[in-house]
């Protein structure tokens, strides 16, 4: 059983007329099933563009205290404040309380990183919140190295954690190198829930997917993922799958 951090979001609120999200499907669903369990001590969310995957994991962490646009519960910075109200609609069910948390997303790091950085000119004597970064900072690093180096020196363990599309930033070999440092905070007593297209990141064994569709959420089996499936058919034979695309 997972660590339970988040066990269960009940959707418990209306929707603003004229609002963008009812016509979400994922928004539709959670109107007439108001209950998702997390059941697992990592959970994805996984589906094509626009199911709302996004907007899904960005309500779950704003509702659980988190910046929108990333970091720690610390992080009060807003860019540009975009993100939906769907969090207003969203109870989380807790069974226990995480010491740590960080809301991941790879396309607003560089922004996290900057605010680091001016919290650091800020801090005067104090030590540099860079520290916890692994030392060097996040804009002086490629995007998937400072990515890495977030994960790898400042999530400790016995946290929860959100990762939004997280392979963005990785190359197929740093994607295994976050699946160690996933089962890493797992074994640590943490809760993840990512939001991803990876297919090599949902084979994490013993994780719940949940795959959004038009049809709404359903939890299926990592091989009979949409991703899976399309990867594999294009691996098995590259060649004939040009041919259809192309027209060779």
């Amino acid at each position: 059983m997972s660590v339970g951090y988040v066990s269960q979001i009940v959707f418990e609120n209306q929707i603003p007329e004229g609002s963008y999200l009812q016509s979400l499907p994922v928004v539709q669903y959670l109107q007439k099933h108001p209950c998702l369990a997390f059941d697992a001590d990592v959970t994805f969310l996984v589906g094509e563009n626009g199911t709302g995957k996004s907007t899904l994991l960005e309500a779950i962490a704003v509702a659980c205290g988190f910046n929108p646009e990333g970091g720690s519960r610390n992080f009060h910075f807003s860019t540009n404040a975009t993100h939906s109200e769907l969090h207003a609609c969203l109870r989380t069910v807790k069974r226990a309380y995480p010491k740590d948390g960080y809301f991941l997303r790879a396309e607003s790091l560089y922004n996290v990183a900057t605010n680091i950085e001016e919290l650091d000119r800020a801090r005067g004597f104090l030590p540099p919140l860079t520290e916890s970064y692994g030392g060097k900072s996040l804009h002086h690093q490629s995007h998937g190295e400072s990515f890495l180096a977030l994960v790898q020196n400042r999530l400790g363990g016995q946290g929860l954690y959100l990762f939004d599309e997280p392979e963005a930033a990785l190359s197929p070999m740093r994607q295994l190198t976050l699946l160690s440092e996933i089962d890493r905070l797992v074994k640590a007593g943490s809760q993840l829930i990512i939001a991803t297209h990876s297919p090599m990141l949902m084979a994490y064994p013993g994780a719940c997917i949940y795959e959004l569709s038009d049809a709404g959420i359903a939890k299926v089996a990592y091989k009979d993922t949409e991703h899976y499936r399309m990867t594999k058919q294009f691996l098995d034979d590259p060649e004939r799958m040009m041919k259809y695309l192309l027209d060779f």
